[in-house]
Protein backbone atom coordinates (compact mmCIF):
# COMPACT_ATOMS: atom_id res chain seq x y z
CA UNK A 1 0.00 0.00 0.00
CA UNK A 2 2.85 2.40 0.82
CA UNK A 3 4.40 1.83 -2.61
CA UNK A 4 1.12 2.56 -4.39
CA UNK A 5 0.62 5.73 -2.33
CA UNK A 6 4.21 6.81 -3.01
CA UNK A 7 3.79 6.23 -6.78
CA UNK A 8 0.51 8.15 -6.71
CA UNK A 9 2.17 11.19 -5.10
CA UNK A 10 5.13 10.95 -7.47
CA UNK A 11 2.91 11.06 -10.57
CA UNK A 12 0.77 13.77 -9.00
CA UNK A 13 3.88 15.95 -8.55
CA UNK A 14 5.11 15.60 -12.16
CA UNK A 15 2.77 18.26 -13.63
CA UNK A 16 3.87 20.69 -10.91
CA UNK A 17 7.54 20.26 -11.85
CA UNK A 18 6.74 20.47 -15.57
CA UNK A 19 5.04 23.83 -15.03
CA UNK A 20 8.45 25.36 -14.28
CA UNK A 21 9.57 24.72 -17.88
CA UNK A 22 8.37 26.19 -21.15
CA UNK A 23 9.67 24.72 -24.40
CA UNK A 24 9.40 24.91 -28.16
CA UNK A 25 10.78 22.93 -31.06
CA UNK A 26 9.52 25.23 -33.78
CA UNK A 27 10.89 28.67 -33.03
CA UNK A 28 11.91 30.77 -36.00
CA UNK A 29 15.28 32.39 -36.58
CA UNK A 30 16.22 34.39 -39.66
CA UNK A 31 19.41 36.14 -40.58
CA UNK A 32 20.35 38.70 -43.18
CA UNK A 33 23.88 39.60 -44.26
CA UNK A 34 23.14 41.52 -47.43
CA UNK A 35 25.14 44.36 -48.93
CA UNK A 36 23.42 47.06 -51.01
CA UNK A 37 23.36 46.50 -54.79
CA UNK A 38 24.11 42.77 -54.48
CA UNK A 39 21.98 39.67 -54.17
CA UNK A 40 20.17 39.24 -50.84
CA UNK A 41 21.95 36.99 -48.37
CA UNK A 42 19.24 35.75 -46.05
CA UNK A 43 17.98 32.48 -44.62
CA UNK A 44 15.31 31.11 -42.32
CA UNK A 45 15.24 28.21 -39.87
CA UNK A 46 11.84 27.06 -38.52
CA UNK A 47 13.22 24.50 -36.07
CA UNK A 48 14.74 26.48 -33.21
CA UNK A 49 14.72 24.46 -30.00
CA UNK A 50 14.33 26.37 -26.76
CA UNK A 51 13.83 25.68 -23.07
CA UNK A 52 12.96 28.32 -20.45
CA UNK A 53 13.03 27.66 -16.73
CA UNK A 54 10.29 30.01 -15.51
CA UNK A 55 11.50 29.85 -11.90
CA UNK A 56 14.94 31.34 -12.48
CA UNK A 57 14.88 32.74 -16.05
CA UNK A 58 17.53 30.36 -17.38
CA UNK A 59 17.09 29.86 -21.12
CA UNK A 60 18.67 27.71 -23.82
CA UNK A 61 18.38 27.99 -27.61
CA UNK A 62 19.69 25.34 -30.03
CA UNK A 63 19.80 25.98 -33.78
CA UNK A 64 20.86 23.31 -36.27
CA UNK A 65 22.89 25.03 -39.00
CA UNK A 66 21.83 22.70 -41.83
CA UNK A 67 18.19 23.64 -41.26
CA UNK A 68 18.69 27.19 -42.54
CA UNK A 69 16.88 27.52 -45.86
CA UNK A 70 18.00 29.94 -48.55
CA UNK A 71 16.10 31.01 -51.64
CA UNK A 72 18.92 29.65 -53.80
CA UNK A 73 20.22 26.14 -53.16
CA UNK A 74 23.75 27.04 -54.30
CA UNK A 75 23.91 29.74 -51.64
CA UNK A 76 22.74 27.18 -49.07
CA UNK A 77 25.42 24.71 -50.18
CA UNK A 78 28.18 27.33 -49.86
CA UNK A 79 26.83 28.43 -46.47
CA UNK A 80 26.96 24.88 -45.09
CA UNK A 81 30.19 23.68 -46.72
CA UNK A 82 32.40 26.77 -46.88
CA UNK A 83 31.28 29.33 -44.31
CA UNK A 84 29.64 27.51 -41.40
CA UNK A 85 31.23 24.08 -41.95
CA UNK A 86 28.02 22.51 -40.69
CA UNK A 87 29.41 18.97 -40.74
CA UNK A 88 32.11 20.00 -38.29
CA UNK A 89 29.94 22.49 -36.33
CA UNK A 90 26.36 21.22 -36.70
CA UNK A 91 24.65 23.57 -34.26
CA UNK A 92 24.71 26.96 -32.60
CA UNK A 93 23.89 27.05 -28.89
CA UNK A 94 22.98 29.88 -26.56
CA UNK A 95 22.81 29.35 -22.78
CA UNK A 96 21.93 32.28 -20.62
CA UNK A 97 19.54 34.01 -18.30
CA UNK A 98 16.80 36.58 -18.68
CA UNK A 99 17.73 39.42 -16.34
CA UNK A 100 15.17 40.44 -13.70
CA UNK A 101 12.79 37.76 -14.99
CA UNK A 102 9.65 36.89 -13.07
CA UNK A 103 6.93 34.86 -14.74
CA UNK A 104 4.34 36.61 -12.57
CA UNK A 105 5.25 39.97 -14.16
CA UNK A 106 4.77 38.71 -17.74
CA UNK A 107 1.49 39.82 -19.34
CA UNK A 108 0.08 40.32 -22.83
CA UNK A 109 1.98 43.58 -23.34
CA UNK A 110 5.49 42.87 -24.70
CA UNK A 111 8.07 44.03 -22.18
CA UNK A 112 11.78 44.61 -22.79
CA UNK A 113 14.18 42.27 -21.00
CA UNK A 114 17.90 41.74 -21.41
CA UNK A 115 19.07 38.21 -22.00
CA UNK A 116 22.74 37.58 -21.33
CA UNK A 117 24.76 34.46 -21.71
CA UNK A 118 27.19 32.53 -23.86
CA UNK A 119 26.65 31.76 -27.52
CA UNK A 120 28.64 29.12 -29.39
CA UNK A 121 28.78 29.37 -33.17
CA UNK A 122 31.30 27.71 -35.49
CA UNK A 123 33.23 26.39 -32.47
CA UNK A 124 33.71 29.85 -30.93
CA UNK A 125 32.03 30.87 -27.68
CA UNK A 126 31.33 34.51 -26.82
CA UNK A 127 29.45 36.37 -24.12
CA UNK A 128 26.53 38.38 -25.48
CA UNK A 129 23.71 40.47 -24.10
CA UNK A 130 20.65 41.13 -26.25
CA UNK A 131 17.37 42.93 -25.80
CA UNK A 132 14.21 40.83 -26.16
CA UNK A 133 10.49 41.50 -26.02
CA UNK A 134 8.72 38.97 -23.83
CA UNK A 135 4.95 38.61 -23.44
CA UNK A 136 2.30 36.11 -22.43
CA UNK A 137 0.05 34.89 -25.26
CA UNK A 138 -3.68 34.27 -25.02
CA UNK A 139 -2.96 30.53 -24.58
CA UNK A 140 -0.76 31.31 -21.52
CA UNK A 141 2.40 30.60 -23.52
CA UNK A 142 5.45 32.88 -23.49
CA UNK A 143 6.48 34.79 -26.62
CA UNK A 144 10.12 35.87 -27.05
CA UNK A 145 11.20 38.16 -29.88
CA UNK A 146 14.67 39.58 -30.36
CA UNK A 147 16.67 41.37 -33.03
CA UNK A 148 20.43 41.56 -32.68
CA UNK A 149 23.60 41.65 -34.70
CA UNK A 150 26.56 39.25 -34.78
CA UNK A 151 29.95 39.76 -36.42
CA UNK A 152 31.37 36.90 -38.50
CA UNK A 153 34.91 37.73 -37.33
CA UNK A 154 33.92 36.99 -33.71
CA UNK A 155 33.11 33.41 -34.68
CA UNK A 156 36.00 32.72 -37.07
CA UNK A 157 33.68 32.55 -40.06
CA UNK A 158 35.89 33.14 -43.05
CA UNK A 159 34.33 34.92 -46.01
CA UNK A 160 36.43 34.26 -49.13
CA UNK A 161 38.03 37.32 -50.71
CA UNK A 162 36.17 36.84 -53.99
CA UNK A 163 32.74 37.40 -52.32
CA UNK A 164 33.81 39.56 -49.36
CA UNK A 165 32.31 42.70 -50.88
CA UNK A 166 28.95 40.93 -51.43
CA UNK A 167 28.40 39.60 -47.90
CA UNK A 168 28.22 41.75 -44.78
CA UNK A 169 30.40 40.82 -41.81
CA UNK A 170 27.60 42.12 -39.57
CA UNK A 171 24.75 39.63 -39.61
CA UNK A 172 21.30 40.81 -38.52
CA UNK A 173 19.47 38.09 -36.61
CA UNK A 174 15.76 37.92 -35.82
CA UNK A 175 14.40 35.38 -33.33
CA UNK A 176 10.72 34.55 -32.66
CA UNK A 177 9.67 31.77 -30.29
CA UNK A 178 6.44 30.77 -28.58
CA UNK A 179 7.28 28.61 -25.58
CA UNK A 180 4.55 26.31 -24.30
Amino acid sequence: MKKILLLFFFFLSLPIVAQDKKTTTNGIITFEASVPFYEAVEAKNNKVYSLLNTKNGNIIFVVYIKLFNFERSLMQDHFNANYMESKKYPKAIFKGQIEKFSVSKINSIPTDYYIKGRITIHGETKNIKVLAKIAKTTENNISIQSNFSLNTDDYNIDIPFIVRSKISKNVNVNLNCILQ
